[in-house]
């Protein structure tokens, strides 16, 4: 691994752990037992780690959105599977949405990069629900304005859940993972034709 990607790792552990506002690149450098300076010819300050980091998150999302919109005949294990991967995604780079609204208006970069994705991800996510119609996972009669305002629900508690779980459950992991997903999930269920509600009780009811 070459010592930018050590860096990188490095420092989205120690956020992860500490939280970005504890942990400098002074930190980060005595951890991997490099000199700052040898960190500072990557990146000058630990904002730069962060752009990165936060581009890092957007790549992963795009190859996971891409992946679903790619799939042909969509099935509502295909959307669970994309609502669990997105969650673990998160989870993964949760100091960012520990810390988001501090970030964002700290590094004006990302929040550009934010709202420019906010309205990228409203006509990808259409795209996708209108697939999920074609393909009789949801309702061919549901109001537009229903559809538009889900992919507003979905980045509400995608962007917060990690806030959420640390006030209100407390859960590691793959638990906490789990149980947000199959919340995010609940959203979908008004929407399912009768018979995928069924296939939703069976398979994802009883997990929460």
């Amino acid at each position: 691994m070459k010592t930018k990607d050590k860096i990188l790792s490095k420092a989205m552990e120690l956020f992860n752990k500490n939280g970005y506002n504890n942990i400098t690149t002074r930190h980060i450098a005595a951890d991997l037992n490099i000199s700052p300076g040898n960190l500072h010819y990557h990146f000058k300050h630990s904002e730069d780690i962060i752009k990165i980091l936060f581009s890092e998150l957007v790549l992963k999302m795009d190859d996971l959105l891409n992946n679903l919109q790619k799939i042909e005949n969509k099935t509502l294990e295909d959307l669970y599977h994309f609502t669990f991967s997105t969650y673990e995604v998160f989870y993964s780079f949760r100091f960012l949405f520990m810390n988001f609204f501090d970030i964002l208006k700290h590094i004006p970069a990302i929040e550009a990069q934010y709202e420019s994705i906010n309205i990228s991800r409203k006509d990808e996510f259409q795209m996708i629900f209108k697939g999920f119609q074609k393909n009789n996972i949801f309702r061919s009669n549901i109001p537009d304005f229903i559809l538009k305002s889900l992919t507003t629900q979905i980045f509400i508690i995608a962007d917060n859940w990690i806030i959420h779980n640390s006030l209100a459950f407390k859960m590691n992991g793959d638990e906490a993972i789990k149980h947000y997903a199959l919340i995010q999930m609940n959203l979908f269920y008004p929407l399912l034709t009768e018979e995928q509600q069924k296939l939703y009780e069976l398979k994802y009811i009883s997990e929460l």
